[in-house]
C-alpha cells in the first residue's frame, strides 16, 4: 500500500465517520452559539474592551483543534483492537507515511472545526484584518503538532474503551491549566507556559491585543513534539510488533 492511497483511504473513514464528526466538529460549533449568541451585541466583556463573539471564539478555536486533534487517537485504538495496525506492519507502508497519514488526517478535522467556528464567529458580528486572521491561523496550525503525536501515543497504549475519556479529561484538563476559558495566574500560569497548550491558546489570543511567541513558546512547542513524536514512534513499533 503506498503512502498516498493510505493517506486517501484515512480522510475518506474519518470523514464518513459521523460520530466523530458530530464530536470532534459539532460540539464546539453548538457550544460557541450557546455561549455567544445570547450575547453577540456585548461589545465590551467583562471590562476587557474585547467583544463576547470575539472572545469566546478565540477560547473555542483552541478547545476544538485540540479536541479534533487528540480525539482521532480513538479511531487508532479501534484500529488495534480490530488488528489492521498489525496487518499494515506486513505491507510496504513506510512507519512515516503511516505518521503523516495520521497528521493529516487530524489536520483537516481540527483545521475544518476552526473553519466552522471561524464562520460562526463572522456570523455573531466578529470582524478582523486578513493579517489577523491569517496570523492567529498559522501559530495554531503550528501548536497543533504535539497533539498530532499526542493522539498517536494514546492512541497506541489505551484501549478503545479508556481512550475516550482519557482524550477528553487531558483536553479539558489543558483548557483549563492554560486558560482557554479564563486567564490563570500564579502557579497555574507558572505550569501552563511549559505545556503546548498554553502557546495553542496564545495563538488564538494575538486577536485579543496579545503579543507573537518569544523564544520560550517555540522551544516549547518544538520539544514536546519531539518528545511526543519519539514517543509515539515506540508505542507504534512495539504493539504492531506483537503476535
Amino acid at each position: 500500500m503506498s503512502g498516498v492511497l493510505y493517506t486517501r483511504f484515512e480522510l475518506i473513514r474519518a470523514f464518513r465517520n459521523r460520530r466523530f464528526f458530530f464530536f470532534s466538529l459539532g460540539f464546539p460549533l453548538v457550544l460557541y452559539f450557546v455561549i455567544a449568541a445570547p450575547q453577540r451585541n456585548v461589545s465590551n466583556l467583562g471590562g476587557t474592551g474585547i467583544s463576547a463573539p470575539l472572545y469566546y471564539m478565540v477560547g473555542l478555536a483552541s478547545f476544538g483543534t485540540m479536541f479534533a486533534m487528540i480525539g482521532s487517537g480513538g479511531r487508532i485504538a479501534a484500529e488495534r483492537q480490530a488488528g489492521w495496525t498489525r496487518q499494515l506492519r506486513i505491507t510496504p507502508l513506510p512507519v512515516r507515511s503511516y505518521f503523516r497519514a495520521k497528521m493529516l488526517t487530524a489536520y483537516m478535522m481540527a483545521i475544518t472545526s476552526l473553519v466552522l467556528l471561524y464562520g460562526a464567529g463572522v456570523s455573531l458580528g466578529v470582524s478582523l484584518s486578513a493579517g489577523a486572521w491569517l496570523e492567529m491561523t498559522g501559530l495554531i496550525i503550528i501548536a497543533l503538532l504535539p497533539f498530532g503525536a499526542l493522539a498517536v501515543l494514546l492512541g497506541h497504549l489505551m484501549t478503545v474503551e479508556s481512550v475516550g475519556p482519557v482524550a477528553g479529561g487531558t483536553v479539558s484538563l489543558l483548557a483549563i491549566v492554560s486558560g482557554t476559558w479564563f486567564p490563570v495566574s500564579g502557579f497555574l500560569h507558572d505550569i501552563g507556559q511549559w505545556l503546548p497548550s498554553y502557546w495553542l491558546v496564545q495563538a488564538g489570543r494575538i486577536t485579543l491585543g496579545g503579543q507573537a511567541w518569544g523564544v520560550q513558546g517555540w522551544a516549547v512547542v518544538a520539544t514536546w513534539t519531539l518528545v511526543l513524536s519519539a514517543g509515539a514512534a515506540y508505542a507504534y513499533r512495539r504493539d504492531s510488533g506483537r503476535v
